[in-house]
This record gives structure tokens, sequence and C-alpha cells, in this order.
């Protein structure tokens, strides 16, 4: 399982989900989180904060989308390790495939409950 003491990232453009799903790691015991609106605040926020374990990354946001965010971070050996899970109401089978192609590690669609969240980071961080 992921150190609890790991940093997190959480990427959405709407504040609500943010505070949904830091609210959730919360619950889980994960309190090193950091957020950002979109593609390009993510981008900073991985410059600010280097040892980033896991992002929690939308689809859908304006300036950069979450897919051009996963592509441009799996093209710089820094990042092509780091765990990305793609949080989206995005649940079309191409849609996730093309997320896959991208290099996604794995997937949760909108509406989820923690134990789903819970059950993803056991998949991504097993043992």
């Amino acid at each position: 399982m992921l150190n609890t003491q790991a940093s997190i990232l959480i990427v959405d453009d709407h504040q609500a989900m943010r505070r949904t799903v830091a609210d959730i790691m919360r619950m889980l015991g994960y309190f090193n989180i950091h957020y950002a609106e979109d593609g390009l605040m993510a981008l900073e926020q991985l410059e600010e904060h280097p040892s980033t374990s896991l992002v929690l990354l939308d689809w859908n946001m304006p300036r950069m989308s979450g897919l051009d965010f996963l592509r441009k971070i799996r093209t710089t050996s820094e990042y092509e390790n780091l765990a990305v899970i793609m949080v989206t109401a995005e649940a079309e089978q191409e849609l996730v495939m093309e997320a896959v192609a991208a290099g996604v590690t794995n997937y949760i669609v909108k509406p989820f409950t923690p134990m789903t969240l819970e059950k993803k980071l056991k998949e991504v961080f097993p043992g």
C-alpha cells in the first residue's frame, strides 16, 4: 500500500470534487495533499513537489486536459513511472482505452465510493 506520508496531487477543475477526493484520501490516512485546477497547474505542482507519488487526475479541464497532462508527463523520464489514476465521468470504453494507451495507471469513473478509491490504490500500490 502507498506510504501514508506520500505526496499526492489531486487535479480537478471543480473545487467540490477536489475537496471530496481529498476528504476520502484523508479518511484513508493520507494528508500530504496538493491541488491543481488543470493540467498546466498540475505541471507546476509536480515541479514544486518532485516527490509526488500519486496523481488523481480528472479528464475534462480547461487550458490542459487530464489526457494531455498524462501524455506530457509520460514523455519525461522523471515522471514516466509516476502513478496516475484517472478520476473522471468519461466511461466510454474507447476513452478508457485512450487513457490506457497514454499511460494511465488505473481508472475510476465518477461517481465513486471511498471503497472504490481504496481498492484502486491497493491495485496500484500492492503490498
